[in-house]
Parts: structure tokens; sequence; C-alpha cells
């Protein structure tokens, strides 16, 4: 899932980055509300963590903005902690809001139940024959069996599954999960789907995850002689 982060506080924003990205989120950061609206209005993000106060244009400006478009949930950081900031953030079309200091636990926690509202009418698990992965609870089982999964690789398999039976390139890959262009010179990729095949596909007769050479990758059921 993609975060973008909206916060001027070069500490506070690195170590916003480092933390979601840790805990398995693909993370953007703006630095400034003119960056950062355009940032919200072009690009493709399960949630926005925005700041307040910001240089250019604050942060009120940037969610009325965005909310003549999209429908993201939206989580507001903020120095203040009046009553009437909070209700202007509120009825500006923010989800929640959460005053500085604060603790990343609990920035993590408003997070995933933010995506979890937003999923509710959503596919939140998936099933390819006895593989199964349940984004809410962050859980895969294959064969019943609790596959223990690093946070990169949790992702990976998400996308795979979302886009089960679809070849996916290095390249959307390598965008998608580690938010890096593909450099023909990084085999991340290739290392990533090692270890993840090592664990979905290597204990089990069934293989699921595919290379399709000279394309990418797929994943998906090749029994009943599908080639």
């Amino acid at each position: 899932m993609r975060i973008l982060v909206i916060e001027d506080e070069h500490k506070l924003g690195d170590y916003l980055v480092k933390g979601l990205t840790e805990s398995g989120f693909v993370v953007d950061l703006a630095r400034s509300g003119l960056e950062g609206r355009s940032l919200a209005l072009d690009g493709d993000y399960d949630l926005l963590v925005l700041d307040v106060m910001l240089p250019g244009i604050d942060g009120f400006a940037v969610l009325e903005a965005l909310r003549k478009s999209k429908s993201m949930p939206v989580l507001m950081l903020t120095a203040r902690d009046e009553v009437a900031d909070r209700v202007r953030g509120l009825q500006s079309g923010a989800d929640d809001y959460l005053a500085k200091p604060f603790a990343f636990s609990e920035l993590l926690a408003r997070i995933q139940a933010l995506l979890r509202r937003g999923k509710l009418h959503e596919v939140s698990n998936y099933t390819l024959k006895d593989l199964n992965l349940d984004v809410v609870a962050r859980k895969a089982t294959r064969n019943g069996l609790r596959l223990e999964l690093t946070a990169k690789e949790f992702a990976l398999l998400t996308l795979l599954m979302r886009r089960q039976g679809n070849v996916l390139s290095r390249t959307q890959l390598a965008e998608q999960i580690w938010d890096i262009n593909f450099d023909s010179d990084t085999n991340i990729v290739e290392v990533a789907i090692r270890r993840l095949r090592s664990k979905i596909d290597d204990p089990f007769d069934e293989k699921l995850l595919h290379t399709v050479r000279g394309m990418g990758y797929v994943l998906e059921s090749r029994q009943g002689g599908i080639p």
C-alpha cells in the first residue's frame, strides 16, 4: 500500500518515512503544501498523512483541494490541540486527527484503522487453491499453515494475489513494492521473488508462483494441463 506524507519538519518527516516503510508501506514524502497537493492530486495513494502547518499553503488548503476529486483516507497531524482546529479539519474532510507529539505506535494503529474502514466494501481476503491471504489481519497461510513473511514479502504477495493470473514485470514490481525505477543492474526483484517462492511454493507439491521468461512473474494455478 502507498502512503503520502506531507510534513515540513525534516526530522519528523524522515522518521515517519522510515517507520512506515519498515511497517511494509511504500511512502512518498512532500515537504511543502504545494508539492504535497500536486502529489496527492496526481498520484495513486491509499492514505494521506497531512500536517496542518506547511510552507506555501497549509494542510487545510491541501485537504480542500483533494476532497474535490478524491476520497482517500486522510490523517491530519498538528502541533495544535485546540478543539476549533480539530473541528475545522474534520469538517474539511479529514478522517482522523492526531496532535503532536505522538507515539508512532498510535499513528500506525490509526492508519491501520483508517485503511480497514476504507476496505470494508472491498476485497481484503484472497485465495488461490490452498494459498490464503488476509490483508487486514496481515496473515498468509498455505494448506492451513501460517507463512512467516517479512513486510516486503507480504506486500509482494499481496500485489501478486490481487493481480493473480496477470503477468507483472520486474519494472512494475520494483515501482510498486520498492518505489524505485527499475535498474537492469539491480536484482532486488529476483532476490525477493526467490525468497517468497521458498516460503509459498518450495514446501508444497503444486507451484503457484511462476516465471514468464522475458516478461515477469505470475501467480496462478497451472494444474489441469495448463502449460
